[in-house]
C-alpha cells in the first residue's frame, strides 16, 4: 500500500525531475498494450521518459509549476507525464514510428473493410480449412496446400466481428487492428503543440512552401516586382530588351556597336545580291 509519506515523496521527486527537461506532455495511456509502451520507451533512447502514476498524483506534479500546471486540464482517466529534450516534432515522429498491428479479436468492429485475398497460403489441409469455410471464405486443396479461391470481405467497415472470422483471421495471420501511442500535447518554450499541429510532416510543409515560393516568385516576375529572388533574372531581361529594341531602331550605343554593325553588314549582302540579279 502507498503510504502519504510515498506520495509525497513520489510529487517531490517527479516535480523536480521535470525541471530538467525542455519538452513535456501528457499522454493518454487507456488500453495501450505493456510492450507497445515498451516499444516507445526504447524509442525515446535515454533522452526522454515516462511519468506514470495515479491521476490524482501526475495532476499534483503537474500542478507544482507554473510552467506545466496548464497541462493538468489534459489529463484523462489514465495518463503519463511525457519529458524529453527532443523537439515536439521529431519526439512526435517517434510515437508514429512505433506502431502495433493487433489481432482480431469476436465482437470487436471493423476498423475498415477487412479483405481475405485470394491466392495461395502456407497452411496445410486439416482444420484450417474448416475455419476458413466457417468465415464465409472460399478454399480449396492445390498440390496439398489451401488456397483461397477468390477475394472475400469477411467484415465490413463498422460490422461487429464473429467468432468464426476472428479465428479464420488468426489463422491466416492477418491483423487489422493497430495499436499506438499519442501525445495529447506536448509543451515547450511555452508553446502547445496539440495532435492536429504535430501531424503535419516536415516533408508535406517543406513542399508547400516550395509551391508557394515558386508561385510568388512567377507572380513578382511577371509584375517587375524587384525582390533578392527576382533582381538577377530581370536585370538580364531588362537588358536583353534593351538590346532588342536598340537593334531593331538603330540607335547607335557602344553598348551594340558590334551587332549593329554586323546587321548593316549582312543588309549589305543582301542588297548586293539583289543588286547583281
Amino acid at each position: 500500500m502507498i503510504t502519504k509519506k510515498d506520495k509525497i515523496k513520489f510529487v517531490e521527486n517527479a516535480s523536480e525531475e521535470i525541471k530538467s527537461y525542455k519538452t513535456v506532455g501528457v499522454v493518454a495511456l487507456s488500453s495501450v498494450p505493456d510492450r507497445l509502451l515498451q516499444k516507445v520507451r526504447n524509442g525515446l533512447g535515454a533522452d526522454g521518459r515516462f511519468i506514470i502514476g495515479r491521476k490524482k498524483l501526475i495532476r499534483m506534479v503537474l500542478e507544482s509549476n507554473d510552467r506545466t500546471k496548464g497541462l493538468a486540464d489534459e489529463l484523462s482517466d489514465t495518463s503519463a507525464i511525457l519529458l524529453s529534450n527532443k523537439d515536439p516534432f521529431e519526439l512526435y515522429g517517434v510515437f508514429k514510428g512505433n506502431i502495433l498491428k493487433l489481432s482480431a479479436k469476436p465482437r470487436q468492429v471493423a476498423p475498415e473493410d477487412i479483405v481475405v485475398k485470394s491466392g495461395e497460403t502456407s497452411l496445410q489441409p486439416g482444420q484450417a480449412v474448416t475455419e476458413l469455410k466457417k468465415a464465409g471464405i472460399d478454399v480449396k486443396i492445390d498440390k496439398g496446400k489451401v488456397v483461397i479461391s477468390k477475394d472475400k470481405v469477411v467484415a465490413a467497415k463498422g460490422t461487429v466481428i464473429s467468432t468464426a472470422v476472428a479465428s479464420a483471421l488468426h489463422t491466416l495471420g492477418i491483423t487489422p487492428f493497430t495499436a499506438k501511442i499519442e501525445p495529447k500535447v506536448l509543451m515547450r518554450d511555452g508553446l502547445l503543440f496539440r495532435l492536429d499541429v504535430l501531424r503535419i510532416s516536415r516533408e508535406s510543409t517543406l513542399s508547400e512552401l516550395g509551391t508557394a515560393f515558386a508561385r510568388a516568385r512567377t507572380l513578382a516576375l511577371s509584375l517587375g516586382i524587384v525582390t533578392p529572388y527576382t533582381v538577377v533574372e530581370l536585370i538580364t531581361r531588362a537588358y536583353r530588351n534593351a538590346i532588342a529594341l536598340g537593334t531593331g531602331a538603330n540607335v547607335y550605343d557602344t553598348g551594340i556597336a558590334e551587332k549593329l554593325l554586323a546587321k548593316a553588314a549582312g543588309e549589305a549582302g543582301a542588297l548586293e545580291k539583289l543588286s547583281k540579279k
